[in-house]
């Protein structure tokens, strides 16, 4: 079995600084008291009795960084995904090291991908400079004004959106004088076209006109949706066939016994982390009895430096919460299912207290401020 030094090794140990979460090492200190309290000195007898009572935290915290740095070599067979414009890389664990990394899915699917973002592309050149007012427009109330509010912050009194719509009208330009060089698809290529030339063609009307709104935004935008779905079609079926063929191939590699008890965890930005592409098709190739517990979503706030040293951090947490829930909690199963899931430990017991007792709350101290959260309960 590979150290735990080594397998960080081989993920780069750099990965440590990309952890989602932190935990004090076991020389942490415990924090400084306050030495007053509501006007009133505290005595250094409270203040060590204080401390001495964090310092059991400092120490739990220590004891599970310990048992988790020691999992995290240990666990196995585990697939890490990362997301990214190809289709995602993928790499194995198996006996405690990665075996490989790949990059499986068929380079149509960047392609597709590629030119159905155009609209995208051309929306965030121009969308500062939207007015900050919602029109009249069909799906005017899916609109929340507050965020086109947010997003239309230079407003449409100033020009400074043409430079850029151009430059991007360039590189659109570019691109659609070789598409048929890039060898797609008959269809998709068509689809591709009319894109890039419905894309053209409101760049060079918004430049002549000097203007620009969202009307005339959604008109070119609707005009791309069919082309979208078709490339989203040839993108989505690029993707099912490299990941499938690759799980079938690490399958074999490892053997049945091994599959059987796959980990697999998909690292994402938040909004990709409910119906995660490559989740979707990951989870037809595991163990259907353990996929509930063993394919993991997780969503990162951006793309971590060291995703394999992440996502394996993150397991090794996850699995090791899932065993100490039972056992330290063993006749609470609630609060134990809180514990190895996504809840925090403390969330049924507040849900408890703010919305489910029926007598009127006890009064609070004089010294307690008022609170206005309970003015948004539902009567």
């Amino acid at each position: 079995m590979v150290t735990r030094r080594g397998f960080i090794d081989g993920v780069s140990a750099a990965g440590a600084a990309t952890l989602l979460g932190t935990t004090p090492p076991a020389s942490a200190t415990p924090p400084a008291s306050a030495t007053t309290r509501a006007g009133a000195a505290v005595s250094d007898a409270e203040l060590k009795a204080r401390d001495a009572i964090r310092a059991t935290n400092v120490g739990m915290r220590a004891n599970y960084a310990a048992l988790k740095s020691e999992l995290i070599g240990r666990l196995s067979p585990v697939i890490v995904v990362e997301n990214d414009a190809t289709g995602g890389k993928f790499t194995l664990i198996h006996g405690g090291s990665p075996q490989e990394s790949v990059q499986p899915v068929p380079e149509l699917f960047e392609l597709a991908k590629s030119i159905s973002h155009v609209p995208q592309g051309i929306f965030s050149t121009i969308a500062a400079y939207l007015s900050d007012k919602v029109p009249n427009l069909p799906n005017a109330d899916r609109i929340d004004p507050h965020d086109l509010d947010m997003v239309a912050f230079e407003g449409p009194g100033t020009d400074g959106w043409i430079g850029p719509l151009q430059s991007y009208a360039a590189t659109l330009t570019t691109a659609r004088r070789q598409l048929r060089e890039a060898d797609l698809p008959r269809e998709l290529e068509i689809s591709c076209a009319t894109i890039l030339d419905e894309a053209l063609a409101f760049v060079r009307d918004s430049v002549r006109g000097g203007t620009f709104d969202m009307a005339s935004f959604e008109e070119f935008s609707a005009r791309t949706c069919p082309g979208i779905r078709t490339n989203m079609t040839y993108a989505a079926a690029a993707q099912i066939s490299g990941v499938e063929g690759l799980m079938r191939k690490w399958r074999a590699t490892i053997g049945e016994e091994a599959w059987k008890d796959l980990y697999t965890v998909v690292l994402s930005i938040w909004t990709t982390s409910e119906l995660n592409q490559a989740s979707i098709i990951i989870r037809r190739c595991m163990n259907p009895a353990k996929v509930a517990t063993h394919l993991i979503d997780l969503p990162t706030v951006e793309v971590p430096r060291d995703p394999v040293f992440v996502a394996l951090d993150n397991l090794a947490r996850i699995v090791q919460d899932r065993v100490s829930a039972e056992m330290v909690f063993p006749t609470d199963p609630v609060v134990a299912d809180a514990f190895k899931g996504k809840e925090d430990l403390l969330s049924v017991e507040i849900l408890h207290q703010i919305e489910g007792p029926t007598e009127a709350p006890a009064a609070p101290s004089p010294s307690a401020p008022p609170s206005a959260c309970p003015v948004h309960r539902e009567p």
